[in-house]
């Protein structure tokens, strides 16, 4: 399985295609291509490279699936006997991104994302069944997939 070790926002991801991350914010809109330059080693089935600090002309392509904020998380501040104390939230804000593309520094395609990930609709079919009784009639409806 290949793969790939890149930097953005300050930190580093190992990716493979058609995996779903959750970095920080880009400004950029929802569906746009994105392209992440800062490949820091590459590993297909046979070789490792690795870069330094990167490898020159290889890269990643991601698509921008959404922009997101976490859960809340409560600062408390207290000064014991003053009374005095502050309280504030803070969201920080991610985006969500699907990779499609791992390409090397020559621009080989290493791997790439066949299908992206859709919503499906599930169809049912309601059926009706009549039993007759000795008394009376039951109808009951069974859902099919």
């Amino acid at each position: 399985m290949s793969f790939a070790i890149i930097e953005t926002g300050g930190k580093q991801y190992k990716v493979s295609a058609s995996k779903i991350l959750e970095i920080e914010k880009i400004d950029a809109e929802v569906g746009k291509t994105l392209k992440f330059k800062n490949v820091l080693l590459l590993n297909d089935d046979k070789n490792t490279e690795v870069g330094s600090p990167n490898i020159k002309g290889a890269s990643v392509e991601a698509k921008l699936l959404e922009n997101v904020k976490d859960r809340t998380i409560l600062i408390f501040h207290k000064r014991r006997r003053k009374h005095s104390r502050k309280k504030n939230g803070h969201r920080q804000r991610h985006s969500k991104i699907q990779i499609t593309k791992i390409l090397s520094k020559d621009g080989k395609l290493i791997a790439g994302a066949g299908t992206t990930i859709t919503e499906t609709k599930v169809k049912t079919k309601v059926v009706e069944v009549k039993t007759k009784n000795k008394k009376k009639t039951v109808t009951k409806k069974i859902l099919k997939k």
